[in-house]
């Protein structure tokens, strides 16, 4: 077995989304049609893996814009990691990432910053690359802190969010209309301004034209009040995971809990498409340094439980 490294090009893009979509880690995150929304916002390094002439793996990464001398899988995206189909274990995976490591060696690259997909998105196990960043000594540089519901077996939902989902049914409609897009994305922007002074990583225009390329995939949950949105959530979902990308709510609706009203509808949701999770997402500030325990605490009384989205940095030099 010999592993041959390739460099991504466009000509590969849907070669390189076939394999995504065969994939046992794979989701949206690291298919083409996603990366390609971000234009030249990154200086693309992705590679493709073949043995014997068939492609067993692709690999995004970009080079980290304030650190040229390092390749990042993937800085526009949670996470990055090879995407393969299952082939690529044990000792292929440890040839496979060794390769690869050599490749962006010789590319004149000092470190590879690599960010595994978290376990509950494969939809089998698939974590033979911790094992071979292990044996090429990788140091894990960060971990964040993710809660997630196992809608297989859900903890108990605590007292406050039945509460909260009770007082919320009586206040509000649930609509999962993507044309209230625009109108959730308003409530975002002016939660994100008035409480971190931040703005959305997405700007309404991109959302909008993510989700018209994933329409089955991208999807809103929100709530409104006399016809006006006013908490929401927007999902990036796969064939294991639902995943709350984004979620916000205005003063009127954290008064009402119209938050409880929206997790418990698209939980319910998830758990009929057949996923396997919820997942909340993070809630790190500071680099993952500092645990916001108040906005974990709330995700966690839904019924969740810890998962951790790892970060390693792999030196490259001789």
């Amino acid at each position: 077995m010999t592993i041959e490294v390739i460099p991504y090009s466009e000509a590969s893009a849907q070669e390189w989304d076939r394999l995504c979509t065969a994939s046992v880690n794979g989701t949206l995150l690291h298919t083409r049609r996603f990366l390609s929304y971000h234009g030249e916002r990154f200086q693309d390094a992705s590679v493709i893996l073949h043995d014997a002439g068939r492609i067993v793996a692709v690999l995004p990464a970009a080079i980290r814009r304030e650190q040229p001398e390092a390749v990042v899988s993937h800085p526009g995206a949670t996470y990055g990691g090879i995407v393969h189909d299952g082939w690529l274990a044990g000792a292929r995976m440890c040839e496979a990432l060794a390769a690869v490591a050599e490749h962006f060696r010789r590319q004149g690259f000092r470190s590879l910053a690599y960010r595994p997909v978290p376990y509950i998105y494969a939809t089998s196990p698939a974590q033979d690359d911790l094992y071979a960043l292990a044996r090429l000594g990788a140091v894990r540089e960060r971990c964040d802190l993710s809660c997630s519901i196992d809608l297989v077996c859900r903890r108990a939902v605590t007292e406050r969010r039945r509460r909260g989902l009770k007082r919320a049914s009586k206040a509000a409609s649930i609509s999962d209309d993507a044309g209230l897009i625009p109108a959730f994305w308003a409530v975002l922007e002016d939660n994100l301004a008035r409480k971190y002074g931040a703005t959305a990583v997405h700007s309404v225009d991109e959302i909008r034209l993510l989700q018209a390329r994933f329409p089955s995939t991208i999807r809103l949950c929100c709530a409104l009040v006399e016809g006006r949105v006013e908490a929401g959530i927007v999902m990036f979902n796969s064939a294991n995971v639902w995943h709350a990308q984004y979620i916000a709510s205005s003063e009127r609706g954290y008064e009402l809990s119209l938050l409880d009203a929206v997790f418990e509808a698209a939980i319910t949701q998830a758990a009929r498409s057949g996923a396997r999770y919820f997942d909340f997402g993070t809630s790190n500030e500071a680099n993952g340094t500092v645990l916001n325990d108040g906005l974990y605490r709330f995700k966690h009384e839904f019924g969740g439980g810890g998962v951790a989205y790892e970060f390693y940095r792999l030196e490259l030099s001789e």
